[in-house]
């Protein structure tokens, strides 16, 4: 399987629920339809939280990965 590359990356790491998801939609809204962005969050509610919000939104989330104390997430722009 092929790494997906991001066209934009958003570190979210200390930021609070729900300012993360608020940055990670402002920053969605910025990129054309079917661009990826990649968002880097902590663990516990910011992970929980922002990946189902996003789909709400119409969005794909394409990959979730764990790297130590954080996660990093792919997701990429649905059409609206």
């Amino acid at each position: 399987m092929t790494e997906i590359k991001p066209d934009d990356t958003l570190d979210l790491r200390g930021v609070v629920c729900p300012l993360n998801f608020v940055k990670t939609k402002l920053k969605l809204e910025e990129m054309e339809t079917g661009k990826v962005l990649e968002v880097i969050l902590d663990s516990g509610e910011p992970i929980q939280n922002v990946p189902k919000s996003v789909k709400e939104e119409g969005h794909r989330i394409i990959e979730v990965k764990r790297e130590g104390e954080y996660f990093r997430l792919k997701i990429q722009k649905g059409g609206l």
